[in-house]
């Protein structure tokens, strides 16, 4: 089954991409986004957070909000902001971060392959949130948030990307956070050709990052074909929501960061008690430095003042079981569980979850401060961890995966056939 093919992307013109280009939409709260956009009309907030045009209260699943993305789409598309490519072509995607830099593959990426198994998945989705995008999608005939992918690594569509990115590129800017972005039109037939070719000999594609939007777009789709004739194929117009907007990655190019968790209170333990019942678990020792885990089955632990490393046996740690053998499995199986009665992270209040790129210092400000009794640094999850698990047909544990540097909003967007027109 194909995976991907080109598309007729939606960008920003060159002179405005700064402006235009925006955080990944579910980073940010309304407040946060609100903050952001004030000084700038052109920040893709106003589509992918459009709540922030109308009055502070409103609920972000009102249906004024997803009116009002298709008002500023439309707007954004009348004052040639926003210009869609005239034929299918692929795009160079280049992140550069102070740390690490990675060059993806924008393409459609198909919904009958993500139904079917071959583009997989490794994390639940909540429905409020699917309600959220899909409903997004559908009333602006658009798709502004791509879906992070992965391949297994193929040195014939790296050499294909390499190529592309040897000129200069179409679209180039630098955010707030330090990371560049920049974009590649790949158009040339032969280039466009050599790409598809490539793909086709991957087998299937894992989604590393954007459930949420691969399944909204899939439910698109479906009530698309639903509301076709009995018995008809699905009409030409409805064909571009076969497919929704990804940017694909070599899987070894890829960087997670550690998901890290705080947790509000012992459940009634001293200090003392609790560190006697880690240490039952391992080798527990007082660390004069924050403890960055440089290896699987070894944690850092802050309790006020006081940095811990606590090493499990490696005995102890089950190697052929993709999911058990994660550490934020083994940190929920034998700590946040058994000893701090934390059974579903999903919905326990208790807990809260803080990325990498956070850095160690936030966990220990908010233990010293009160807010939290208890903190924990876990070493990254592996991508080939995340890619067993989906092979597996299993869900990873939730907040699993940080990856990093994360793509922006608004660099190339996708057209569905109900899109406003200039």
């Amino acid at each position: 089954m194909e995976l991907i093919r080109p598309f007729r992307g939606l960008r920003p013109r060159p002179d405005v991409v700064a402006q235009v280009a925006a955080p990944p939409y579910d980073v940010l709260s309304s407040a946060e986004a609100r903050a952001l956009v004030v000084g700038n009309p052109l920040s893709f907030l106003h589509l992918s957070k459009p709540e922030v045009d109308l009055p502070e209260g409103t609920a972000a699943e009102a249906t004024e909000v997803y009116a009002q993305g298709r008002a500023n789409l439309a707007a954004m598309l009348r004052a040639g902001v926003l210009v869609q490519d005239d034929s299918p072509c692929y795009y160079a995607y280049r992140l550069e971060s102070p740390t690490h830099a990675l060059t993806g593959l924008v393409a459609a990426a198909s919904v009958a392959a993500y139904e079917n198994g071959d583009i997989r998945r490794h994390e639940f989705t909540r429905k409020a949130k699917e309600d959220d995008r899909t409903r997004m999608i559908d009333t602006m005939g658009a798709q502004t948030g791509p879906v992070m992918l992965a391949w297994r690594t193929s040195d014939t569509l790296r050499a294909c990307l390499a190529s592309a990115c040897t000129g200069a590129p179409a679209l180039d800017c630098q955010a707030v956070d330090g990371v560049r972005h920049r974009l590649w039109v790949i158009r040339d037939a032969q280039a466009v050709d050599a790409i598809s070719r490539a793909a086709a000999g991957i087998p299937r594609l894992y989604i590393a990052d954007g459930h949420h939007r691969a399944a909204s777009a899939a439910r698109v789709a479906q009530a698309r074909r639903a509301a076709a004739p009995a018995g008809s194929a699905v009409p030409s117009s409805d064909a571009l929501a076969e497919h929704f907007l990804a940017v694909i990655f070599a899987h070894d190019d890829m960087q997670v960061l550690d998901y890290n968790r705080l947790v509000a209170d012992l459940q009634g333990q001293t200090r003392a008690g609790f560190l006697a019942r880690l240490a039952e678990l391992g080798t527990l020792q007082p660390e004069a430095q924050p403890v960055r885990p440089a290896a699987s089955g070894t944690f850092g632990i802050y309790l006020p003042d006081q940095w811990y490393r606590l090493t499990l046996p490696a005995a102890s740690i089950p190697a052929d079981d993709p999911i058990a053998r994660l550490d934020v499995s083994l940190l929920a199986d034998r700590v946040l569980g058994p000893l701090l009665g934390i059974q579903d992270p999903r919905t326990d209040a208790r807990i809260d979850f803080v990325g990498g790129a956070r850095g160690l210092g936030e966990l220990a400000a908010r233990v010293d401060s009160g807010e939290m009794a208890v903190a924990f640094a876990l070493y990254p999850t592996r991508v080939e961890d995340v890619m067993a698990v989906s092979d597996q047909g299993d869900v990873m544990p939730p907040k699993s995966t940080w990856f990093e540097p994360k793509l922006a909003d608004g660099m190339v967007s996708y057209l569905l056939a109900n899109a406003p027109r200039p």
